[in-house]
């Protein structure tokens, strides 16, 4: 069985996202006094106390700035939250916020969506991975919220 990794938003764009966010709005931090904010800088939910802000990121974008794809309409932005000072990253190489209905939406070369698998079970992600790289044409997922559609991470080709 493949191995798959929940990629967090690097922190070159964490750092560019904590002065201007995708929408060109600064970032404004705050204390979490109940916890649960589900942090894509270190792909953990947020302790009480612990000072995060919610930013617009693009993550088709940036990764099409990387890539040189031109996913054209498919460029969407939205809300993510994040620690507003920097962080150490992911602890541990397992698959973050599985415990509610995931989609996993599938993205060819060219940065267009190519469809999606909802995923109920945690059980479930490695074989959503697997069935979307078996297709030579998808060149990531991205997993996302069913209820807002918020990205939450994305997995590349093993």
């Amino acid at each position: 069985m493949t191995t798959y990794t929940a990629r967090p938003v690097l922190p070159t764009a964490l750092k560019e996202l904590r002065s201007l966010d995708d929408s060109g709005r600064g970032m404004v931090p705050v204390t979490d006094d109940e916890g649960g904010a589900p942090l894509r800088c270190c792909l953990r939910r947020s302790l009480p106390g612990e000072r995060i802000a919610l930013v617009s990121y693009a993550p088709l974008r940036r990764w099409a700035a990387e890539t040189g794809a031109d996913p054209g309409a498919y460029d969407e932005q939205g809300p993510v939250f994040i620690h507003a000072e920097e962080c150490a990253g992911p602890d541990g190489d397992g698959l973050p916020f599985t415990n509610a209905h995931r989609t996993v939406r599938r993205y060819s070369a060219e940065g267009h969506i190519l469809g999606g698998r909802l995923v109920v079970a945690p059980e479930e992600f490695e074989d959503a991975f697997a069935e979307a790289f078996d297709d030579p044409a998808v060149a990531l997922v991205h997993v996302r919220a069913v209820e807002y559609g918020c990205f939450y991470y994305e997995v590349r080709r093993p």
